[in-house]
């Protein structure tokens, strides 16, 4: 009778850890019921911008994984001035609710570039605004490899066009694009240091 105790006690406290090893500090977070984690994209970033973003804060490519275009745009420090032209031309829920574009995104230095009379009469112009800033927009997610030698229809219905190889590429010849392929759920973002004006 005391043999089978022991046995019996042997095999309790030996089946103890499996049970426990169920319950991780991770299955306590992530119960059956809880959300799943928000999917994100890998970005392949390039570029000599690239090399100044944040390492996992606000602005950086994991960051802007994360969220829909205009949302990162509107997170991102250095489109402080996009985020704000979006918004004042009513494109920020347009843009996020888009599926797959490639946004050529000014930075804050390329609105700088602007004089401040410039500046000021697009921002007080919702019309003209919303073209220019539909101009930097292309319904297609473009690859790196398309920007080498590219011709796009933007959203604003012209074209524009992209060169380069290896880290440097060009938009319409005059802007560079200073980090590229950065991705946000519903769009491929690449930063250029120069405002992009349509055909007139």
């Amino acid at each position: 009778m005391r043999s089978t105790r022991v046995r019996t006690a042997v095999a309790a406290v030996a089946a103890a850890p499996l049970v426990w090893a169920g319950f991780t500090p991770h299955s306590f977070a992530l119960g059956a019921d809880s959300p799943s984690p928000t999917p994100s994209r890998s970005s392949q970033a390039f570029g000599p911008g690239c090399s100044s973003l944040p390492g996992g804060g606000p602005g950086s490519a994991v960051a802007m994984a994360k969220e829909k275009v205009a949302d990162a745009v509107a997170d991102n420090p250095r489109l402080t001035q996009l985020a704000s032209a979006l918004k004042k031309a009513g494109l920020d829920t347009e843009l996020n609710d888009a599926k797959k574009v490639t946004l050529f995104a000014p930075t804050d230095d390329a609105f700088k570039k602007l004089t401040v009379s410039q500046l000021q009469s697009l921002l007080n112009d919702r019309s003209q605004l919303k073209k220019v800033l539909t101009y930097h927009v292309v319904d297609q997610e473009i690859t790196r490899g398309e920007l080498a030698d590219g011709t796009f229809k933007t959203r604003e219905g012209s074209t524009l066009t992209t060169s380069g190889s290896g880290d440097t590429y060009k938009v319409n010849k005059t802007a560079t694009i200073v980090c590229g392929d950065l991705k946000a759920l519903n769009a491929t973002v690449n930063l250029v240091d120069t405002v992009l004006t349509p055909p007139k």
